[in-house]
């Protein structure tokens, strides 16, 4: 039985993709221009998701610091 189309991009998304309880996204190289601070999700095509529902492109993010949150 071959699996549907959906479940199998589910499951890879969760291999694919990383949350982030704590971080800080950043548009520069010298972090002084922050996108967002607190939870984030990498999607695995790149693009962040907030907890909004808001995406922010891969082009806008420079780069993405994790707080250690323990």
């Amino acid at each position: 039985m071959i699996a549907p189309a959906e479940a199998v991009r589910e499951a890879l998304s969760d291999v694919f993709e990383e949350r982030y309880e704590v971080a800080v996204v950043y548009a520069d190289a010298d972090g002084e221009t922050v996108l967002h601070e607190g939870p984030v999700r990498i999607k695995a095509n790149g693009w962040l998701e907030l907890p909004s529902g808001r995406l922010l492109s891969p082009e806008a993010v420079h780069h993405v610091d994790r707080v250690p949150t323990d």
